[in-house]
């Protein structure tokens, strides 16, 4: 699919399409939640791995969660102290969850608030995302929006007119190029919630103090 302004980008996540955006980490691979079928397809991806809930704020992901009170509080007090970046939670999942973002019903849902703005700006508009990163399943992920665009056409991208002017109105100076790395590159630590306590199923960049 081509480039797109900004409407039109909204308007193909609406209809369910594939799209992807710069993250912290890497480029995202995403599409609304109940379209996460959409992703497994593209990516030859294993129904044993379910994809990560991306929003503006905790407050969008609320709704996909369940938990105790006291569960809850826990939650908010990790998320205040380590989002937006890049940490992805592992929680206790509701039943507004979409079948198509955890093929195997676990029970469980992986959420992360990125510590990047046009990410951000990007799901306000949306509302929360299911997300993981472009690439063929066991292949590195891509890290520039020129190697997304040239693997994956079908996906639908901004163009670099309406990326630019972004940047500008988010008062985040030049965007960086097409074929330059649009994030850290690390993955995220990603840590479950066991009732109890955290445990670390991937240790990345950010580390639990």
């Amino acid at each position: 699919m081509p480039q797109v302004s900004l409407t039109e980008y909204l308007a193909a996540v609406q209809a369910g399409e594939l799209v992807s955006f710069s993250t912290d980490t890497v480029p995202a691979l995403a599409s609304r939640p109940e379209a996460g079928n959409r992703i497994y397809q593209l990516k030859q991806r294993s129904q044993t791995k379910p994809l990560i809930l991306m929003a503006a704020s905790l407050d969008d992901l609320q709704p996909y969660l369940a938990g105790t009170e006291v569960a809850i509080t826990e939650w908010r007090q990790v998320a205040a102290r380590y989002w937006p970046g890049a940490l992805t939670l592992v929680l206790p999942a509701s039943d507004r969850l979409p079948p198509a973002m955890n093929p195997e019903n676990t029970g469980t849902l992986g959420i992360r608030v990125p510590n990047h703005p046009l990410a951000r700006y990007l799901l306000e508009r949306t509302g929360p995302l299911a997300t993981t990163s472009v690439n063929r399943s066991g292949q590195p992920p891509l890290a520039t929006m020129a190697a997304i665009n040239a693997q994956f056409p079908e996906i639908f991208t901004l163009s670099n007119v309406a990326v630019d002017e972004l940047y500008r109105d988010l008062g985040e100076g030049p965007a960086p190029h097409a074929d330059q790395p649009q994030g850290s590159g690390q993955p995220s630590t990603v840590i479950a919630w066991t009732g109890q306590g955290w445990k670390v199923l991937r240790q990345g960049t950010v580390r639990l103090g």
